[in-house]
């Protein structure tokens, strides 16, 4: 995930260098995984083909089309700070910037990219270059949550207060991600921008799901909250209210509705 707005200069909005990072990749990986490896399920069978993973983040994904490549593909899994990518997992690594550097050298049957872009101003024109870079026949995924709603998400609250806190809360991450340039529209615009760069065949899936308090959908809050701190604190979001979030979100008796995840699937034509 980065941000190009400073000097042109992309950055992580999540720093992979941060310690919340660690607890960040893992929730991700237990709300999105499944979802995603049912949606590369639908591209067609993986044996021997290469891939490419962009913001690889954790890894979860990259080690999976290891499994799906075997022995006679290849996948390279890409990231600003490779940190937190296991080595030896049965794919290689490259630190990578989206921004200022081309698209690793093709053709890639398969390139996905997960919360990526919709953090990245130039985000249309690399969607362009990812699309160009596929072989014949290969596929582009790229998922993208719509957080363009600050209000709605909450199903279930202990009181008043806590639903009060929460809007609060939801409010101030989306303002504080908008100055770092992501878009919250994005999600809902992949699907016509992947036309517009020539795909075809281009097919989108949505899901949902509650997220009770103390499961990880809940808990990223707090690690959205420690990684943007004194952003949040700058925005009037103070110390007393990150611990009342903290306790919130532990708490089974919340339960969120989850973002909306869209995973869409274009195809580069074979002729």
């Amino acid at each position: 995930m980065t941000d190009s707005t400073r000097a042109g200069v992309a950055e992580y909005s999540f720093d992979n260098d941060d310690p919340e990072a660690v607890d960040r990749h893992r929730y991700l990986a237990t709300i999105l995984d499944p979802f995603t490896f049912a949606r590369l399920s639908t591209v067609g069978d993986l044996a021997g083909r290469r891939c490419l993973e962009v913001g690889a983040g954790g890894g979860s994904v990259a080690r999976w089309l290891a499994d799906q490549v075997g022995p006679t593909g290849h996948v390279l899994a890409t990231d600003l700070n490779l940190r937190h990518i296991p080595a030896g997992s049965g794919y290689t690594t490259l630190q990578h910037n989206l921004v200022t550097e081309p698209v690793p050298d093709g053709p890639w049957d398969l390139i996905h990219a997960r919360l990526v872009l919709i953090h990245i101003p130039e985000r249309e024109e690399i969607l362009a270059r990812l699309a160009a870079a596929l072989a014949p026949g290969g596929a582009l995924v790229v998922e993208e949550w719509a957080a363009e709603f600050t209000q709605g998400l909450l199903l279930n609250t202990p009181s008043a207060d806590d639903a009060e806190l929460f809007d609060a809360y939801q409010g101030t991450l989306q303002s504080v991600m908008a100055k770092r340039g992501s878009d919250p529209t994005w999600a809902a615009r992949m699907h016509s921008t992947m036309l517009r760069v020539g795909l075809s065949d281009v097919d989108t899936a949505i899901q949902a799901r509650s997220w009770p308090g103390g499961t990880a959908g809940a808990m990223l809050a707090v690690a959205n909250v420690m990684q943007l701190r004194q952003e949040f604190i700058d925005a009037g979001f103070g110390a007393d209210d990150m611990e009342r979030l903290r306790v919130l979100v532990s708490d089974p008796r919340l339960v969120l509705r989850g973002h909306f995840i869209y995973s869409t699937i274009g195809r580069r034509p074979r002729v």
